[in-house]
């Protein structure tokens, strides 16, 4: 047996859970990267995981590695970072058990991390912030848990996996009301709530009822929501009210939609997670470059019924959308005038 495979396991067994207590989702970050690394080294040397040794793993493969995750799979360089981070971790430990590859394992804890560009934080202004919070229909269980979820979150600032571990328990709604909650890092973060955050939360813990351990925010069956669940609202969000949220002016031909607001305001809460679902293009984009497929024509090329071309051309969507239920007539409309028939016109008709 070679010395990669008791050097690797040891890293999953004892070092990351034995000696750092690493969180679950370290290590199957980790575990997810080196299953990476073992079958690109398979296919490029084609070597079973069992025999390979340190010496596979040296500089020159690891950063072909790297290329191979942003020109092939089309990785980010985010993610192209995070991989090189497992990777160095592992060679860190390496480096104390197996130090006649010390200068192998130097060579490769000497790859430097990629620069990216770091987006600009954007944050909802107060009306964003209003027509998000009217859009869950409080009329429902589950708006009202919508609503009260998103009112907790844009006062606190917590993360989704923060908001989803919620309990009972944590929340206080007397004199000095605060919720606490275990936060990245393991750190513990209290925080203060205003007024309205309180009426809402005690408006909604009265409905909500059940133990102090149960999750604040559940599920339909009593369950923890997920952060898939907090991103895609799911049927819930076809039942919300049409957005009255303002956009710019270069944004008015195509206002987004309720569950697009949820989507984006789950993102900016701390999820980093981005749905791989495609989004629907505008129609101004899709005028601009016919070459998009839009949904007309998806249907067209899937449904086994023929459907027949549209007669007219897409045009640019209107800056305000109709309201639903108003007539399309106008509503005083002129008495039909009596047609005068004109003889050079109209001839006479004859009987038979």
């Amino acid at each position: 047996m070679s010395a990669l495979a008791p050097a690797l396991e040891a890293f999953f067994t004892e070092r990351l859970t034995g000696q750092r207590n690493a969180s679950p989702n370290t290590v199957a970050a980790y575990r997810d990267t080196w299953r990476l690394v073992l079958r690109f080294v398979h296919a490029r040397t084609g070597k079973e995981p069992c025999q390979l040794d340190l010496a596979d793993l040296d500089a020159s493969t690891i950063g072909a590695f790297l290329e191979h995750l942003e020109n092939d799979r089309r990785n980010s360089v985010r993610t192209r970072n995070a991989r090189l981070a497992g990777i160095r971790s592992f060679f860190r430990y390496a480096a104390l058990r197996h130090p006649e590859h010390a200068a192998l394992i130097a060579r490769v804890l000497a790859i430097p991390a990629k620069r990216c560009e770091r987006p600009e934080v954007s944050y909802l202004t107060s009306p964003e912030l209003d027509a998000l919070l009217a859009a869950p229909d409080r009329g429902s269980w589950t708006g009202r848990r919508d609503h009260a979820l998103l009112d907790m979150a844009a006062q606190t600032g917590l993360r989704v996996s923060e908001l989803t571990g919620l309990r009972n328990c944590d929340v206080e709604l007397g004199t000095g009301a605060h919720v606490s909650c275990t936060g990245k890092g393991r750190k513990q973060r209290c925080t203060p709530l205003n007024k309205s955050t309180v009426a809402v939360l005690r408006t909604w813990m009265r409905e909500r009822g059940g133990e102090p351990g149960d999750p604040l925010f559940p599920a339909r069956r009593g369950t923890r929501l997920t952060r898939g669940a907090v991103e895609r609202p799911g049927h819930q969000a076809r039942r919300y009210r049409p957005a009255t949220m303002p956009v710019p002016g270069s944004q008015a031909p195509y206002a987004p939609r309720p569950e697009a607001h949820l989507r984006h305001a789950a993102l900016a809460l701390g999820s980093g997670h981005v749905s791989d679902r495609p989004m629907a293009r505008p129609r101004a984009v899709r005028d601009n470059q016919p070459d998009l497929p839009s949904r007309r024509s998806v249907h067209q090329r899937t449904s086994p019924r023929a459907h027949r071309p549209p007669a007219h051309k897409a045009g640019t969507l209107p800056g305000i959308r109709p309201v639903a239920g108003l007539p399309r007539q106008p509503l005083i409309m002129r008495p039909p005038q009596a047609r005068i028939r004109s003889p050079a016109r109209d001839p006479p008709r004859h009987g038979p």
